[in-house]
């Protein structure tokens, strides 16, 4: 069902209706959609405050007071101190057992210890009886068990603030200051899809940013954008915020 027929039917029935995981920009869509409707509402819950990847719980105001418990967390704990995984790699571990990307919220990667995984509350049921059974990731065997949100360990987020002055608030200009590299590569790169505004595809170097706007460049993290003040010059003093 579209987030507007999940919203109409949590609305006419006074129930709660919660969508698979999104990313953040079609959590972004959807809660733009369930913005322009009158009495529902939407909050979106990723199992931690700062979860990229949500479920949207949507219905009435009067009913969100308590919300379903609709994410689970799971450990998959191995000694990676020889072998080293990554976030694609345990994704692509648990993707393997056949599981749709849509159950799947975020992996918090544990360093030598494994990973916790954000996902749908039947993932467990799903992951005891999988063929195949998640039993390794890379080369080092894993286990898999079930742990209460409240152990979740979120690493705090590395940032690095600094202030840039441009001639424009051009995308290419922008992303180029806040990921360091030159202006004719971020082009590219923006023409070739690997750069996104909030999440969004089909950006152009032209494209104008401005203060809160999410510049997001594939495998290399995210920059916002913060205050931005005219110089006596005429350019833009820009504060950039790049999360590592």
């Amino acid at each position: 069902a579209s987030i507007a027929e999940r919203a109409e039917a949590a609305s006419d029935a006074w129930s709660v209706h919660v969508t698979p995981f999104l990313d953040p920009a079609l959590a972004a869509d959807a809660l733009a959609v369930v913005g322009r409707m009158a009495d529902v509402d939407a909050r979106p819950w990723g199992g931690y405050d700062r979860a990229e990847r949500v479920r949207l719980v949507i219905g009435r105001a009067e009913v969100l007071d308590a919300p379903p418990a609709c994410v689970s967390a799971y450990k998959l704990s191995g000694n990676f101190m020889f072998d080293a995984a990554d976030h694609r790699d345990f994704l692509g571990a648990v993707l393997g057992t056949g599981i749709e990307r849509d159950r799947v919220g975020d992996i918090l990667v544990q360093g030598e210890r494994g990973a916790q995984v954000l996902a749908t509350p039947e993932m467990a049921t799903f992951l005891s009886q999988a063929r195949p059974a998640l039993t390794s990731v890379r080369s080092v065997p894993v286990a898999c068990a079930a742990a209460p949100l409240s152990d979740l360990r979120v690493p705090p987020p590395r940032v690095d603030a600094f202030n840039s002055v441009e001639a424009s608030m051009r995308l290419d200009a922008i992303a180029s200051a806040g990921f360091r590299m030159s202006r004719s590569k971020m082009s590219d790169l923006v023409t070739s899809g690997a750069v996104r505004v909030n999440w969004r595809e089909g950006c152009k170097p032209k494209t104008v940013v401005a203060t809160g706007d999410v510049i997001s460049l594939r495998g290399k993290g995210r920059v916002e954008v913060g205050e931005v003040e005219t110089t006596k010059k005429g350019k833009f003093s820009v504060q950039l915020t790049r999360y590592l």
